[in-house]
């Protein structure tokens, strides 16, 4: 079965860094485009950064030169590195397998003083 377990999670402080972890399983890793999105409340669900199986990586202009998406096919895993972070990050953080419907727990951010 396919499955996406995310950890990393946390509050943080305006300007604090926080760095997301995806595990994936039951999917040939290497061969799968990833990507994370986040959902704050009362929000749409919104694409934060994806990466392709060939390491094409594209950002959400809000995040882009704050995070970096990176991953690790021996791994099977898939980071999301959060620097300066914003309130306006507070939001749940998901790892999802591109273009699909299978999605991790979630993972909540919180960035508040």
């Amino acid at each position: 079965q396919v499955q996406l377990v995310e950890s990393g999670g946390g509050l943080v402080q305006p300007g604090g860094s926080l760095r997301l972890s995806c595990a994936a399983s039951g999917i040939f890793f290497r061969f799968t485009d990833m990507a994370w999105y986040r959902q704050a409340p009362g929000k749409q669900r919104e694409l934060v950064a994806s990466i392709t199986s060939g390491d094409r990586i594209n950002y959400a202009h809000s995040v882009k030169g704050r995070f970096t998406i990176s991953r690790d096919n021996a791994k099977n895993t898939v980071w999301l590195q959060m620097n300066a972070l914003k309130p306006e990050d507070t939001a749940v953080y998901y790892c999802n397998i591109a273009t699909s419907d299978y999605w991790g727990q979630g993972t909540q951010v919180i960035v508040s003083s």
